[in-house]
């Protein structure tokens, strides 16, 4: 103790050390001071290296020669801009459909690699005056007649069905692939519907086309003279009646305006997507006339005998060679147990069935030859029985009906001089008894 009586204040005890600040003890708000760090030396740009485990990088592909074009391709695989070029020594297809227009010929075959060729009263001519179309040139014919919907269905089906009009034709068009390229058909109709005078058809046709209700079917193979036919009982009818006619075709042929009657044509694929819709539609549109391009399945058939049941007169088409084929194609398109009803609804309403051909005259021409059922009692009668096959002797016994068969109608043409007896028997489905005609035996 001081003298004061004040005790002493004992010296500062020393400081602890303080650690350096860390990750875990540092103030966040308060940045560690770091040493500062020499500047490494300067040294040259260096190529940076892959690391030891990576794997080697490819060198990058040289560059590729530029592709020159190799031969033209089909039309099943051009756009529409390169099917437009043709070789500069051939004809425009416009050209080739006029020369056989002024020739009279019924249809045009050109194909890559193959002679164009006419078909000239029947016959096959080629037409040497024309170079092989090669490819570059088939498909600036096609430009000519299809658009680019219709050539991208061709490349997507590789079949086209079609028709194109020129100034002085029509043509239906069908364009297909083959072993050796693309190629086409072209069948020429006339802009002026030949009358039923005109084509010498018998008085029996224009009494049809009085006909109130019921089915008239035209057949014959193709390039029989169907169409025409048609086209003359029609016009007739335009001429002559105040009707609404309604056809359904694939495509379009003869184009008919309306005059006295009331014509409306649609055509598959372009005014209607499905046939049988179509057919089946014509039945709420008030029609007294509904035409069928072609009667092609079951279905066609029941809206045909349909409409022709309701009051409605039905003109088709079929690929058969007689009246009593006709009959039988129809009702073998049905089951054996649904034959029966069949037969009655085919009985109550077929009208007639006309079976057509042609055959070539003795001035270079083609005339058509018959064979014309008309369906009247003893015949209905038949068909309900199923007694078809006898209708064949009930035809040339009721001529005065205005029925004939093929033989009668070739030895009328016979008779007046514009064919011979060997055409007669060539174009004869019995030639036994169309030689027997001739020589007078029957």
């Amino acid at each position: 103790m001081s003298q004061s009586g004040v005790p002493p204040v004992p010296p500062p005890l020393p400081r602890p050390a303080i650690p350096a600040p860390n990750a875990t003890n540092a103030n966040p708000a308060v940045p560690p001071v770091r040493p500062a760090v020499p500047a490494p030396p300067a040294v040259a740009a260096r190529v940076p290296q892959p690391p030891t485990n990576a794997a080697p990088v490819a060198p990058p592909p040289p560059a590729r020669p530029p592709i020159r074009p190799g031969p033209p391709p089909n039309v099943a695989n051009v756009p529409t801009a390169q099917v437009i070029q043709r070789s500069s020594n051939q004809p425009t297809l416009a050209q080739i459909v006029r020369d056989a227009f002024d020739q009279g010929c019924s249809d045009i075959h050109a194909g890559v690699g193959e002679q164009v060729r006419f078909r000239n009263r029947g016959l096959m001519v080629i037409q040497e005056q024309y170079p092989i179309p090669d490819v570059a040139t088939f498909n600036s014919w096609l430009s000519e007649i299809m658009n680019e919907k219709q050539l991208q269905q061709f490349r997507d089906t590789q079949e086209f069905d079609g028709a194109t009009q020129y100034d002085f034709a029509r043509c239906r068009i069908n364009v297909f692939e083959s072993l050796k390229g693309s190629a086409m058909v072209l069948r020429l109709i006339p802009l002026k519907i030949l009358t039923i005078d005109q084509l010498n058809l018998p008085e029996v046709f224009r009494e049809l086309c009085y006909t109130h209700k019921g089915l008239i079917l035209v057949t014959g193979p193709t390039g029989s003279g169907k169409s025409t036919t048609l086209a003359a009982m029609v016009d007739f009818i335009n001429s002559e009646m105040p009707k609404h006619v309604i056809s359904i075709e694939d495509p379009i042929e003869f184009v008919h305006q309306s005059r006295k009657a009331l014509i409306k044509q649609r055509e598959v694929g372009i005014h209607t997507q499905k046939f049988d819709n179509a057919l089946k539609a014509s039945l709420r549109e008030d029609p007294d006339i509904i035409l069928i391009g072609e009667m092609r399945d079951k279905e066609t058939v029941n809206t045909a005998l349909k409409a022709a049941q309701t009051g409605h007169l039905v003109f088709g088409t079929l690929h058969t060679n007689s009246a009593v084929k006709t009959i039988d194609r129809i009702l073998n398109l049905y089951e054996p147990d649904q034959q029966a009803p069949m037969r009655i609804q085919v009985a109550e309403s077929l009208v007639a069935v006309i079976a057509q051909a042609l055959v070539r005259t003795t001035d270079g021409k083609r005339a058509a030859i018959h064979e014309i059922m008309i369906n009247t009692d003893a015949i209905r009668d038949y068909i309900k029985r199923g007694e078809v096959d006898e209708i064949e002797n009930i035809i040339p016994r009721c001529t005065y009906e205005g029925m004939c068969t093929m033989n009668q109608s070739l030895y009328k043409l016979y008779e007046d001089g514009r064919i011979t007896e060997e055409t007669a028997v060539e174009n004869s489905p019995k030639p036994n008894e169309m030689a027997q005609m001739l020589r007078g035996r029957v």
